[in-house]
Formats: structure tokens, sequence, C-alpha cells
């Protein structure tokens, strides 16, 4: 290797196989996507690989998704939904971790253990709560983008914190000592120093709630209308009660994994040193 260490040949085995393993699915998903129902319901997604010369491949199934569906309205959706609901747990959970890090205050570890406890608490239990809460008995936002909003920022804040507090832990204590001399106040010393030291464990969480958020199915069907529901629960109403329309879903379901691959890909190197970092650096 480049640092002199010798090759692990056993790390690459594991690695390629796990790759194998978990791109069997998405091959499968794609070659489903372009074979027409009768197809897809009579022989495997493996045949089109064995003879694929032998195969009636058809563009249909993207074609019936992109008219037959409102997809491009639920796409859209799906980004109304993802972005705030990305942005708005970072910016407060990271605003508590400077917190619970840099800042004295009463019952501080406490507060960090209720908020660490929560996150074992499954978020299905919360869902009638939240409905009386948000609905026509309540503040009356069940329906809107807001409650999911809300939703997403309340169920993704714990684990934020925790990852981000634990990041910040990390970072030189004297940087933030020395704002202090300079007369900083916290709200400049966040913005102007920890912020940016910590943008890798933000921009790593970030990618996980993003991809949550967008493949997320119970909350956008119970807390959205029929008229601004998201693509996944617009893939979940393709698919009949007898198996109807089941290589529509193939299609509509690798058409929703184009987005989030992007930024995926996009934020990979922030995600990578996010998850990746854990001492500090002289």
């Amino acid at each position: 290797m480049r640092d002199g260490r010798p090759r692990s040949w056993t790390s690459i085995i594991v690695m390629v196989v796990l790759v194998i393993l978990w791109s069997v699915p998405t091959l499968s998903l794609l070659m489903n996507s372009f074979r027409g129902r009768d197809a897809v319901v009579s022989s495997g997604w493996w045949t089109a690989l064995l003879n694929p010369f032998g195969q009636d491949w058809t563009l249909d199934n993207y074609v019936g998704v992109l008219q037959g569906s409102d997809m491009a309205i639920g796409f859209l959706n799906t980004i109304v939904v993802a972005v705030p609901a990305t942005i708005l747990p970072v910016m407060f959970a990271a605003f508590a971790a400077y917190a619970f890090t840099f800042m004295h205050f009463p019952a501080k570890e406490a507060l960090f253990a209720v908020i660490i406890g929560v996150m074992v608490v499954p978020i299905q239990v919360s869902f009638q709560p939240m409905l009386n809460l948000l609905g026509p008995n309540g503040i009356g936002i069940s329906g809107q983008f807001v409650a999911v909003w809300l939703l997403h920022t309340g169920f993704g804040m714990p684990l934020c914190v925790y990852i981000l507090r634990n990041y910040m832990a990390t970072l030189p204590y004297s940087v933030v000592e020395s704002a202090k001399i300079d007369g900083a106040s916290h709200f400049q010393t966040f913005w102007l120093l920890v912020a940016p030291m910590a943008m890798p464990a933000m921009a790593a969480f970030a990618t996980l709630q993003f991809l949550w958020v967008w493949n997320d199915l119970l909350i956008a069907k119970l807390f959205l209308r029929p008229s601004n529901t998201t693509v996944i629960v617009q893939l979940q109403q393709l698919l009949g009660t007898q198996g109807q329309g089941v290589e529509l879903l193939t299609a509509g379901a690798f058409l929703s994994m184009t987005l989030p691959l992007v930024v995926f890909f996009s934020l990979q190197r922030f995600f990578v040193r996010g998850l990746t970092a854990g001492s500090v650096k002289g």
C-alpha cells in the first residue's frame, strides 16, 4: 500500500464479496425495470444476463411511470420535504453540541443522557401522539410540509447531537479558549471556528439524514395529503393489492434512486472524513 503496509487479502476478498452482495439487488432492479410484466412474472431477472438477446426489452415501464402518475410532482414534493428536514436538525443539533461541549450549565451531563435515551425510543410509538398534536384536535398543521419538517427534525436531532458532540469533543479546546481571550462571544466562536472544523461531521450526518428522509414512507404517508405526498408513497401506491404494477414499481424505484446517489457521491469525501475523524491533529 502507499503507506508501506502490506495488503490484506482477507480484507480485499471480504470487501469484494460485500460489494457483490450489495450490488445484486440493484442490478436485479435495473434488469426488471426494462422487462415487461409477463417476463418479470414468468422468469427471474438473471435470465436477462444469461440470454440478453432473447429478452423483450422495453421502455414502457419508465414511460408508464412518468406519464401514468404524478411522479414529477412527487419528486418535487420530496425535495421540498428532504432539504429543510436535513438542514434544520443539523443546524439545531450543531448549536446543542457546541453547548454540551464548550459551555458549562447545570445538569449538562444529565440532559445529554436524556437526549441519548431518546434515541432508544422507536419513532412508531410517537405517531399517535403526534397525530393528536399536529392534527385537527391540536395545532392543525397535519397534511402540510411544516408538520413533516418538524417530525424529521425532532426524530433526527438526538443522533445528530450525539455525533456532533463526540466530534466536537475531539477538537482542540485551546482554540476556543483563545477566542474567549480575544473577546469573541459563543456565537462568534461557533460560526467562525467550531462550525468550519466540524463541517465533515455535519456533512456526514446530513448525508445520512437526507437519505433517511428521502426514503421515508411512514411519516409521509401519515402526515401528508395525497396532493402533496412524496415519491416513495407514490411508488408504494403503484403496487396493487394483488401484485399489479410490479413492473412499474421497479422502474419507479430506480428513478427514485437517482438524486440520492448524486447527493451521496457529491458528499462522499465529507462523509468519509466525518466517519473516520476522531483524533486531534497537531
